[in-house]
């Protein structure tokens, strides 16, 4: 079962991600974006970490929502809104329970992934961080390792497809060849939550 504690553990782990990996995120977005990913979600998620490290919620489905409201309103561009509805529509999803389980998590994901989708009018195969986080949802089943190599596998895959959706699709035939920040940064995500998931086994907790 996983607690408050876990989910701030999770945040945390991908605030230290992001940070680490903005220039390249911001290197991938620079051919096919604004040049903005990296520095943005860095901004976010540091914000995130402030937030939670001040207000500490009491249960996994109030750390997700503050997450979530925190980087609506501090990243700019579309990451904010996508990346904030992944984040509240999954703790909205978990509802008051002070502890979950691993398939009610997986549950809560893929209804945060179902409302990026809507919100953003993406589809697998568009070039998006859909592509990553649609994977990732399907392997949770069979645990969160294979649900990082999913989404890792996603980001990858983007490489040789045209954007349909996004800044990206602006470019049209131009966008092939490049993968997608978005992807990419959602499979930090994926993996942040993994590593935290395989340090709390290896602890025993």
């Amino acid at each position: 079962m996983f607690d408050a504690d876990f989910f701030r553990r999770w945040m945390a782990a991908t605030t230290a991600s992001v940070d680490r990996e903005a220039e390249r995120l911001t290197a991938l977005d620079s051919p096919i974006g604004d040049a903005d990913h990296g520095s943005n979600l860095q901004r976010g998620f540091l914000a995130v970490s402030a937030a939670l490290e001040k207000e500490a919620p009491a249960t996994p489905g109030a750390v997700l929502v503050l997450a979530g409201r925190q980087l609506i309103s501090t990243v700019g561009g579309a990451s904010g809104p996508l990346y904030g509805t992944l984040l509240r529509r999954t703790g909205k999803a978990l509802g008051d329970a002070a502890e979950v389980s691993a398939e009610q998590l997986a549950q809560a994901l893929r209804a945060g992934v179902e409302a990026v989708m809507q919100l953003g009018g993406a589809a697998p195969g568009d070039k998006t961080m859909i592509d990553a986080l649609v994977p990732a949802v399907d392997a949770l089943g069979e645990g969160f390792a294979a649900a990082r190599t999913a989404a890792e596998q996603g980001a990858v895959a983007t490489t040789p497809l045209q954007a349909r959706k996004g800044r990206a699709s602006y470019l049209g035939e131009r966008s092939i060849g490049h993968q997608d920040p978005g992807a990419t940064s959602s499979a930090l995500l994926v993996a942040a939550l993994a590593d935290t998931a395989a340090a709390k086994e290896a602890a025993g907790e």
